[in-house]
């Protein structure tokens, strides 16, 4: 399939004409490969057709409930979020500043207007060519990826504001044709196979429809018919979401053929999605493009995962047909389906910024910990500089928490919940999409411990250290709960076994001198 973009054969040519005209151009030879692919759409919409109901999966939610999710994932607990793009350029307030640049109401417009000119004469396109990443390797990125404990990656394939990370076939706006003039996905996906990583990929397509739509209210680059293929139909949030101007047919396909393309070029384990396609418009096209990727998945040496959000009271994916993703929060208990949460290192960004509120490493510990305890995965974010540097502090933290994963991993990695997730005074409310949430939320204390077991041993995580020579009562193990007799009781990281006492209130341990951790402390529970 040749690169094409959005609109019509008809507008693709017209627009062809123009591209030598802009500082962000193509060859020739490109521009009339993205032309004649406008042919191939159909043939390739039904081909997806045909692959979505020939095999173990129909698109339908009957047939996708069959669905499993794969063991590799549930075994993994912790992967690596990866939000780079061109708004890394700006970096100011985070990923959606090239939609707050054209809001009226939003500081990114002045900010913008100050530091860059009016819209009309520098857009969120001109920003482009300043997204150079000349510094990037992508081994030296799975390096410390690697060094964090973390199983699996997610890059951003594309986000709202439509530039693609990878060799895009229908559209000129990508990474290959623009700024880097490297296929960035390719390369992440090549450096990932040579370890024993897991590659997946996130979209966030869905959310082009509005994402400029501000840019409609004033004269901007975004009315310029040249420029649409990039900023979208840009049609009103508002409306769209409240079903008056609902994506059109054209986009949706559109949709589906991009999301198509990234399975069949990159095979990534997991794709990531984010909320917008929860919505009712989308949803025979979502049932086409799981079944797809299930049905080519089966064929792959990992069966592979798909991540869906909720969306007001919408959901994309009836439970257990995917893998619901939480942003920035949690659970109260132990979910029947496994879950995710997707967090940053930052509590104010996803993409790079210059001025970070940055989490630390224990915090985000205790988070990993309550969330596998409940049947959840962490999925952590960073976001690397516009030249493809990963910013030092985001790489101290990383190699933080990979020392403490290499001592403690092993009640983290291949575990399962126990009976209950933990015990303690600390709530974690049931979250959707909630970054006041997460800031507000009171830090663990040392009344909160998380279980978590593999193969018949215990893994009791206390997420504050009670004191030095303290004795610990875990009152969640009694005999109802935990019938067999205890051989021995262990502090990771620390030598020697530790002396406890089984009694009807619980497991009486007596603590160690000093603990072995400054993060999460493990007692690893053996039974006889």
């Amino acid at each position: 399939m040749k690169k094409q973009t959005l609109t019509t054969l008809k507008s693709t040519l017209a627009i062809a004409v123009a591209l030598g005209l802009t500082a962000c151009s193509a060859d020739t030879n490109t521009t009339k490969e993205k032309a004649s692919a406008a042919l191939d759409n159909s043939a390739k919409l039904a081909e997806i057709k045909a692959v979505a109901n020939q095999g173990p999966f129909k698109a339908n939610w009957d047939s996708l409930t069959n669905y499993k999710i794969p063991d590799w994932y549930q075994d993994a607990k912790f992967g690596i979020f990866i939000h780079w793009g061109v708004y890394s350029v700006p970096a100011h307030n985070g990923e959606w500043y090239p939609r707050k640049m054209y809001q009226k109401s939003d500081e990114e417009k002045t900010y913008h207007e100050d530091n860059f000119g009016n819209q009309t004469e520098f857009g969120y396109k001109d920003f482009i060519p300043q997204f150079k990443a000349e510094k990037f390797n992508a081994d030296e990125w799975l390096k410390i990826i690697k060094d964090s404990g973390a199983k699996y990656i997610v890059p951003v394939a594309e986000h709202h504001d439509g530039f693609s990370m990878y060799d895009n076939s229908y559209t000129r706006w990508d990474s290959v044709e623009m700024g880097p003039k490297r296929d960035v996905i390719q390369e992440l996906k090549d450096a990932t196979d040579k370890t024993d990583i897991h590659f997946g990929l996130s979209s966030h397509r869905a959310e082009n429809w509005w994402f400029f739509d501000g840019g409609r209210e004033f004269p901007s680059d975004v009315q310029d018919e040249e420029f649409r293929d990039l900023y979208g139909p840009a049609v009103n949030r508002k409306s769209s979401e409240e079903g008056l101007t609902p994506p059109s047919q054209e986009f949706m396909d559109d949709w589906l053929l991009r999301t198509v393309e990234i399975v069949d070029k990159y095979e990534p384990e997991l794709i990531w999605f984010d909320w917008w396609m929860a919505s009712k418009p989308f949803h025979d096209h979502v049932k086409q493009f799981t079944s797809y990727y299930y049905n080519k998945g089966v064929n792959w040496e990992n069966m592979p995962a798909l991540n869906y959000k909720e969306h007001a009271e919408m959901r994309s994916f009836p439970p257990g047909s995917a893998v619901l993703d939480i942003e920035r929060g949690g659970m109260t208990d132990i979910h029947p389906y496994f879950w995710q949460t997707d967090t940053s290192v930052s509590l104010s960004s996803w993409g790079y910024v210059t001025n970070h509120k940055y989490r630390n490493a224990n915090s985000l510990v205790d988070d990993l910990m309550d969330i596998i305890s409940k049947n959840g995965s962490l999925l952590l974010n960073i976001g690397p500089k516009p030249d493809g540097t990963i910013p030092e502090p985001e790489i101290a933290l990383l190699k933080e928490i990979g020392d403490w994963l290499a001592v403690n991993g092993e009640a983290v990695y291949n575990t399962r919940p126990w009976v209950t997730y933990g015990e303690g005074e600390t709530y974690v409310p049931d979250g959707k999409n909630s970054n006041d949430a997460e800031k507000n939320r009171k830090d663990f204390n040392s009344s909160d411990i998380r279980f978590t077991q593999n193969e018949g041993t215990l893994y009791a995580t206390m997420l504050a250290w009670p004191g030095d020579n303290a004795k610990v009562t875990i009152r969640s193990i009694t005999p109802k709960n935990y019938a067999d007799k205890i051989a021995k009781v262990e502090l990771i990281g620390h030598k020697g076994e530790l002396t406890f006492k089984q009694t009807a209130k619980g497991l009486m341990i007596n603590l160690p001198a000093g603990s072995p951790s400054k993060h999460a402390q493990v007692l690893k529970i053996t039974k006889g």
